[in-house]
């Protein structure tokens, strides 16, 4: 992973950035948790925690059954598996080593591959926690329908992508605001746990509270996930769309921002802090 290599053809040089990126993806999983299995399981217990406190909270409140026609707790873990997806994304781009890291010494590699593995890393951890997750469901409890399971899928893979993308404007801007960053970050994760959408469905919400949630790219991907696994929902009020442009627009904004930064952040910026 540390040797400098010459690489001569588009082939070996992919074949090299390949390399890298999984050695550092596998480094980012388990910087976790010294025990991979152990950082999956951790992982695995919060989401079923996720799961269960809404459960719970929408019986004792007794609206489970007005929520959607079909598998409640279905509806609950298509909404914490795209939230977890997106916030723990945002998570781990954000908090990727920078170019001023003591690892960007060796040469192969660079912010590109820490961004990457980072994000990459995420979305590996909540892929398999959820397949876990729905086949402990699918034969201890009750078999499962998704009715269009790769769009459905798709969906979660949009969430990832927009978060790797806004965590990717955060990551870029850290250098330059530390403090204000840090805050931002943690704001925008909190905000989520209100404004996702997880918990209502969207064409419930009267039209006064919609502006509350339609600005997030991550109600519109759950919105749409639930139409694709629930033949009885049709999405009405969100577009999956509108979260492929956000995610274009932050991933272009970060990557611009990401080579400025690149050739100008220092260690003595850090020095007073």
């Amino acid at each position: 992973m540390f040797r400098y290599r010459t690489d001569k053809s588009s082939l070996s040089r992919a074949i090299t950035l390949s390399e890298v990126v999984f050695h550092s993806v596998v480094r980012s999983v388990r910087s976790k948790h010294n025990n991979a299995f152990m950082a999956l399981g951790t992982n695995i217990v919060q989401s079923v925690m996720f799961v269960l406190f809404f459960y719970f909270m929408f019986t004792v409140m007794g609206i489970k059954g007005a929520a959607i026609r079909g598998d409640f707790l279905l509806y609950m873990m298509s909404g914490v598996f795209l939230f977890m997806t997106h916030t723990k994304t945002v998570g781990a781009v954000v908090g990727a080593e920078g170019a001023s890291s003591p690892m960007m010494q060796h040469a192969p590699m660079n912010t590109t591959i820490a961004i990457l593995s980072a994000a990459l890393g995420a979305l590996y951890l909540q892929v398999l926690s959820m397949l876990i997750i729905l086949f402990a469901y699918h034969v201890a409890f009750t078999p499962i329908h998704i009715e269009e399971p790769i769009p459905a899928f798709g969906m979660m893979l949009l969430s990832w992508a927009s978060g790797a993308a806004i965590g990717l404007v955060l990551y870029v801007l850290k250098p330059w605001l530390p403090g204000a960053i840090g805050i931002i970050s943690t704001i925008y994760q909190r905000s989520n746990m209100l404004f996702s959408g997880k918990m209502v469905l969207a064409n419930t919400l009267p039209g006064y509270m919609l502006p509350m949630f339609i600005w997030n790219p991550l109600f519109h991907t759950i919105d749409q996930a639930r139409g694709y696994i629930f033949i009885n929902y049709n999405p009405h009020v969100t577009w999956w769309e509108y979260t492929v442009w956000l995610a274009l627009i932050f991933l272009v904004l970060g990557l611009m921002g990401e080579f400025y930064t690149r050739r100008s952040v220092s260690l003595s910026w850090g020095a007073k802090r």
